[in-house]
């Protein structure tokens, strides 16, 4: 049995909770607010969340939470079996990590606790989430999902990171990240729906 550690506001918790479902995982969630003590830190080194537990042995980072997964439950595949096209999916599910998510990020401070962004950060953020969003345009097919016609890992990071990063981008710096972006807009509505994704989505309202 899986142990999932975390907290259910965390967008990198559910996507993590999401994946679980969709390998069909067995799995227990575990309450662990972030921390920087040392019991904390054997599971994840720095202090973030979500982390697992197998066997006795924890693993921290989505990324390689998945790579796990992807390896111990084959089934259903969430990379595609082509070498080229499954680094492909990986591309785009790190762009808009690294270059959307991570970026709106810099913002949490002012929006979860109140604490000020400066605008030169505020500035820097609106143009780097406008370069972003454009490079994960230019990888998006959308048809009908993230990367191509088959669900996939890239689906998950799409969905979550533009979760927190559209809500932050909006709220803090006035930007919104599916201006002029349809079929994005239309691939998140489809993407909700989805039954893993629907069931974090209940169990964290509920």
């Amino acid at each position: 049995m899986i142990k999932l550690y975390g907290l259910k506001m965390s967008n990198y918790y559910s996507l993590t909770k999401a994946l679980l479902i969709e390998k069909g995982a067995e799995f227990e969630e575990v309450k662990a607010p972030p921390s920087q003590d040392e019991a904390y830190l054997e599971r994840s080194p720095m202090g973030k969340m979500p982390s697992i537990e197998v066997d006795g042995r924890y693993l921290s980072e989505s990324f390689a939470i998945f790579h796990y997964l992807e390896n111990t439950h084959p089934e259903p595949a969430l990379l595609p079996a082509d070498a080229f096209e499954a680094a492909k999916v990986l591309e785009l599910a790190l762009h808009m990590k690294l270059d959307v998510e991570l970026v709106a990020r810099r913002c949490l401070p002012e929006l979860l606790f109140n604490k000020p962004v400066s605008d030169e950060t505020k500035e820097q953020v609106r143009d780097d989430l406008a370069k972003g969003i454009k490079a994960v345009e230019r990888l998006l097919v959308c048809d009908p999902f993230a990367a191509g016609s088959e669900f996939t890992i890239a689906d998950l990071y799409v969905f979550y990171g533009m979760g927190l990063g559209g809500m932050l981008a909006k709220n803090v710096v006035g930007v919104d990240l599916l201006a002029d972006q349809p079929d994005l807009a239309a691939l998140l509505g489809r993407l909700a729906e989805r039954p893993s994704i629907a069931r974090v989505a209940a169990e964290q309202r509920g």
